[in-house]
């Protein structure tokens, strides 16, 4: 087998977190060689547990394979000048250092792109340097909250919620890696590099439809969804016998579908339903009736029912039942080798498949083979 899609490029990686190492985790799944620097403290993502294992947590080892590590303080002029050496034979450098740092270091952007023309500087910040928020720290939640995206997440007896997963950041990750192969391609023509931005407060407004087309059209602010769509009936979760199913139909004939399924064909006829914009205005009547049919089916079998019938549905899973499923299996979406254990790249090349084969690196694991020197914390006096 040929190496990845991006065999060939080199990146300098000295993100810290999440955006910034979900980025460069899949530019090396794809075959970049990606050098991770961390500070003499370390990602302190090692230390976000439990669980561990090989002395970091699961959030850190989540987000950082197919890299090599090594420890620099970029703060010494002795950890600037093997940085400087390093991207001498890089593509590629990806940082999230606080807006400024750096600049006060003496190797801001000016002074990189000047030294290698051919670099492409990649930055992920919270809110990006200019502007009221210009330079300001940013979490994920923090932007959920301020990006009005908790607006639209939950119900009214829950009032606004974050959503479950760190979604912000992994948007921002995936927007960066989109932003960096754009720079790449562009530097096949014109020879040179360039600053490639991404901020999470960006990337978060971004994410916000359809709920910003809606109030942008209608001029009305949107509300707490929940789990239903906001424009399209029905599309939202309903108990069946056992547990819980997330059902949607985007058309008419996907809802004569699902009525036709469960046993309820009439519902179809019914004119408070033949239309999705009907379907709307009863929309609590129509759940009600749904759900008196579903009970009567297992989740599972009243999923693969629809399904085979060209209606969407799944059963709500946990994340034990998502990795056991066998489609998840085939799909290459859990990989193990190695004591490692993590989520496959969901990105398939038909000729260049990603190649997932490092772990993720322990702390300062290649100092030898690219300094010439070990781990910071393992020097002695």
């Amino acid at each position: 087998m040929s190496g990845g899609a991006l065999t060939g490029l080199r990146v300098i990686d000295c993100t810290r977190v999440l955006g910034g190492p979900f980025c460069t985790q899949w530019l090396g799944d794809h075959g970049a060689e990606v050098i991770k620097i961390e500070p003499p403290t370390g990602d302190e993502t090692r230390g976000w547990g439990p669980p561990f294992e090989e002395g970091s947590a699961a959030y850190f080892r989540g987000v950082n394979r197919s890299k090599k590590g090594i420890t620099l303080d970029l703060s010494s002029a002795e950890g600037q000048d093997a940085l400087l050496s390093l991207l001498e034979t890089a593509d590629i450098m990806v940082e999230n250092f606080k807006t400024g740092t750096l600049e006060k270091w003496g190797i801001g952007h000016d002074v990189l792109s000047a030294k290698f023309p051919q670099l492409i500087h990649c930055r992920i910040s919270g809110f990006g340097a200019d502007g009221p928020y210009g330079g300001l720290p940013g979490y994920d939640a923090i932007v959920q909250a301020q990006a009005g995206l908790m607006s639209v997440n939950g119900t009214p007896e829950s009032g606004p919620l974050r959503l479950g997963i760190p979604i912000v950041d992994i948007a921002t990750g995936i927007s960066a890696a989109f932003g960096i192969m754009s720079a790449v391609y562009e530097r096949t023509k014109s020879g040179k590099g360039q600053f490639v931005e991404a901020s999470l407060y960006d990337v978060a407004c971004s994410l916000l439809h359809p709920h910003a087309a809606n109030y942008f059209m209608g001029g009305k602010e949107p509300s707490l969804t929940g789990n239903a769509h906001p424009n399209i009936v029905p599309y939202d979760m309903f108990e069946a016998g056992d547990k819980q199913v997330f059902i949607g139909t985007g058309n008419d004939r996907q809802f004569q579908r699902l009525c036709k399924t469960i046993g309820a064909a009439e519902l179809a006829e019914d004119p408070r339903f033949a239309t999705n914009a009907t379907r709307k205005e009863n929309t609590d009547a129509l759940r009600t009736l749904l759900e008196e049919q579903l009970k009567q089916f297992r989740a599972e079998d009243i999923c693969e029912k629809l399904m085979a019938a060209g209606v969407p549905a799944g059963p709500v899973n946990g994340i034990a039942a998502v990795f056991d499923n066998e489609h998840t299996k085939h799909r290459e979406m859990l990989v193990e080798f190695d004591n490692y254990r993590g989520t496959g790249n969901p990105v398939k090349l038909s000729r260049t498949p990603a190649q997932i084969n490092r772990k993720p690196p322990k702390f300062g694991e290649h100092n030898d083979e690219i300094l010439g020197k070990p781990a910071l914390a393992e020097q002695t006096d």
